[in-house]
């Protein structure tokens, strides 16, 4: 199985993951991660930090002569915030002591409030270091990784933003994996340019007034084998553990498979995807995406698509937002860290890592070996029981 687990604030020293689970043999640079992280800072209304911040990359174990060895890899992405100023150094620092300005006001919509009273804790900043949005770079840099593995199996995952605050791209086109280019081009990472003018002026909109602003990311995954998860068990049928893994994203509210909501509206006559026979290719297809590439908890060999809707964020360049102050129990207005006006198309690139994570793992589950050749082997063996049947 694939696991990785993370560990790092947001201005700490470094974030770590370790991935465990990858077969030997895979080619990885730290080039490949640092690609990944890059894209993860991209998008118009980003804040400055995105500027300033960049990802020091340090592959630590588990690969040797660019490839992996079969044991867990472990990768640190340095902080040059920590590296820049000693003012971190001393706030959060590791060793014993205080600090000299804890944060009482927690902010509504983070994880302050909640974090503060689960733990005991009378600082917020010992809540939102960790709840912050930057770890997600851990799990980006884990991503490259699969990513890296389902090309050795002919999948790719591609995302691209479908909707910014109420502009609403009404294409129909979506992006392949040669497209990936042209996304990212794109200052929103939007697939639709009409669209996309339309949601530039809906962020320049909502900045002036310093709001922030929400949307809705499409995941695509091409070349996806069948008969990935299960319908078995409750917890490894796919559709769920991809829900659980986009739904992990912070600021993300809402998941849909497929046309999930839209078909909920619509009589089964018309919500579900007819089977016919490609004789050419020897191979049973669908001729709708409405299940998203997934029936039974499994996936059908099809185009797998996923949603995930990102709420505006919490923290507001002009802070307006009533919360407590928790020491003295007096109304006021939050705290404003640094932000964005919007994180939607950053939001994006990790969502592309959690689906990419979900789906390597569950290829290794069924076709899983020891080293890459013997997953590849794997695989092509079960096709073509595939394809004699």
């Amino acid at each position: 199985m694939l696991r990785y687990l993370t560990a790092g604030e947001s201005h700490g020293r470094a974030l770590v993951v370790i991935v465990e689970g990858l077969p030997a043999g895979l080619p990885v640079t730290v080039d490949d991660i640092r690609t990944e992280l890059a894209r993860r800072r991209l998008g118009y209304g980003r804040g400055p930090r995105m500027r300033f911040e960049q990802d020091e990359v340090t592959i630590v174990g588990g690969v040797r002569h660019g490839r992996t060895l079969g044991s867990p890899v472990a990768i640190e992405i340095g902080n040059t915030e920590w590296t820049r100023s000693d003012k971190w150094h001393e706030e959060m620092s590791v060793e014993p002591g205080r600090t000299r300005q804890p944060l009482t006001q927690p902010r509504p919509g983070h994880a302050d409030l909640a974090g503060m009273q689960k733990y005991g804790f009378t600082d917020a900043r010992d809540v939102l270091e960790r709840a912050s949005a930057r770890e997600t770079a851990a799990r980006v840099a884990a991503g490259a990784l699969a990513k890296n593995l389902l090309g050795h199996l002919g999948a790719h995952v591609v995302s691209h933003v479908i909707q910014m605050g109420s502009v609403r791209s009404k294409s129909p086109e979506r992006p392949r994996p040669d497209d990936l280019e042209r996304v990212d081009a794109s200052v929103l990472r939007c697939f639709d340019a009409a669209a996309e003018a339309a949601m530039v002026d809906e962020v320049k909109a909502v900045s002036k007034a310093g709001d922030s602003l929400g949307g809705v990311v499409e995941v695509l995954g091409y070349g996806v084998p069948v008969g990935l998860g299960s319908h078995v068990h409750w917890d490894r049928r796919i559709d769920g553990l991809l829900a659980q893994a986009l739904m992990s994203i912070q600021a993300v509210k809402g998941v849909e498979i497929g046309d999930g909501f839209e078909v909920a509206g619509l009589p089964g006559s018309q919500a579900h995807d007819p089977i016919t026979w490609d004789a050419a290719d020897h191979a049973y297809r669908r001729t709708s995406t409405r299940a998203g590439g997934v029936e039974g908890g499994m996936t059908t060999g099809e185009l797998v698509v996923c949603r995930a809707s990102m709420k505006p964020l919490a923290t507001l360049n002009r802070p307006v937002l009533t919360t407590v102050d928790v020491a003295t129990k007096e109304e006021t207005v939050s705290f404003k860290e640094r932000t964005d006006v919007t994180a939607v198309p950053a939001m994006g690139v990790v969502a592309e890592t959690m689906v990419a994570l979900v789906l390597a793992g569950e290829a290794l589950r069924k076709f899983g070996g020891d080293s890459v050749p013997e997953v590849e082997r794997n695989l092509a063996a079960f096709q073509a029981t595939l394809r004699d049947g």
